[in-house]
């Protein structure tokens, strides 16, 4: 058995991507279904065929759906599960000593958190780190060289957090802005909304480049406001991230955005996309934080007005365009 013990909550494609990552860096995973079924299919198939098809489960990475078992004895939790989930399931990780990864990025739609904030109401500060950055959960899986960040509050226990992926393939840069990396990894959800419905309108690159350009300006305002560092947005969890997001062709945000453009419904779109699609209730904070903090974020509010059907998306692209010129 390995000295490096880790669990992973959260089988659907970015936890199981992040388990083969632990288990290719020698730690002993645990990887916690969300039923007892699934997690025997995946033992039994050794391979995540749903969301991550064939790619081979190793020997050191095994699947459960009993939690309180998954969580003894460990080293370090990531947490790869929907940000929505988090209040449901951080209760059960405040007891502990050891590391808690955040591997999921967003804010929260009724208390504005981010999730540092959230993971900090039932967990100590000095357990938490944040990993955010560019990074498809497929071309993670198959080893892809990758690049990507983990945030704690100090360099030294991002440096730890990050010890845990030795992986040659899963590049690890420290950072003790928990603030600017939490907000990086959850606005640039918002953007690659709008950029998908400039494409989805049949709109071309320079829309697609505009949207990238202002949205970052956008991220980086309110990233400073929030309390966090703008030169953290200039990085692999802010410029980095958002440029995936934006121009991937496997970006579920960006998708999801052009699928609204083609005139689905927020619900039908989500259905269609399959999985979570993180920017619908991040946009729904930021245009809040916005009010509250008395800043403009012109796209990111607009992208929120889209989906809640005050605004057409034609009629928003007019106002966009319209607004006063100014100084960039």
């Amino acid at each position: 058995m390995s000295e490096r013990v880790v669990t992973v909550l959260g089988a659907g494609s970015w936890g199981t991507a992040l388990a083969l990552v632990l288990a290719r860096s020698g730690c002993d995973v645990r990887l916690v279904a969300r039923s007892s079924e699934q997690a025997d299919l995946l033992n039994r198939s050794r391979e995540n065929k749903r969301y991550l098809p064939g790619i081979a489960l190793p020997d050191n990475l095994q699947v459960t759906a009993d939690v309180a078992t998954a969580l003894q004895g460990i080293n370090a939790c990531v947490y790869a599960q929907p940000c929505a989930a988090a209040d449901a399931t951080l209760p059960l990780l405040s007891g502990g000593d050891y590391t808690v990864i955040a591997a999921c990025k967003g804010l929260h739609p009724v208390t504005l958190e981010r999730t540092d904030q959230v993971f900090a109401r039932h967990i100590d500060a000095a357990r938490i780190a944040l990993l955010s950055g560019p990074s498809f959960a497929a071309e993670v899986a198959c080893g892809q060289p990758t690049a990507i960040t983990m945030a704690a509050s100090t360099i030294s226990r991002a440096e730890a957090a990050a010890a845990l992926f030795d992986d040659t393939s899963f590049r690890i840069y420290s950072s003790d802005d928990l603030i600017g990396v939490a907000m990086g990894g959850a606005l640039k959800n918002v953007i690659a909304i709008a950029a998908g419905m400039a494409d989805g309108l049949g709109f071309g690159h320079n829309s697609v480049a505009a949207a990238v350009t202002r949205g970052l300006a956008e991220m980086a305002r309110l990233t400073k406001a929030c309390g966090g560092r703008s030169e953290t947005l200039m990085g692999l969890s802010g410029l980095g991230d958002l440029v995936l997001t934006c121009t991937g062709e496997l970006s579920r945000n960006r998708r999801f955005g052009g699928e609204m453009a083609r005139g689905r419904g927020v619900r039908e779109a989500v259905e269609g996309i399959g999985q979570v699609v993180e920017g619908v209730h991040t946009a729904q904070a930021a245009d809040r934080l916005a009010e509250q903090l008395q800043i403009e974020l012109p796209l990111m509010q607009t992208v929120h007005r889209v989906l809640c059907g005050q605004v057409p998306l034609e009629d928003a692209v007019h106002a966009l365009m319209s607004r006063p010129e100014r100084a960039e």
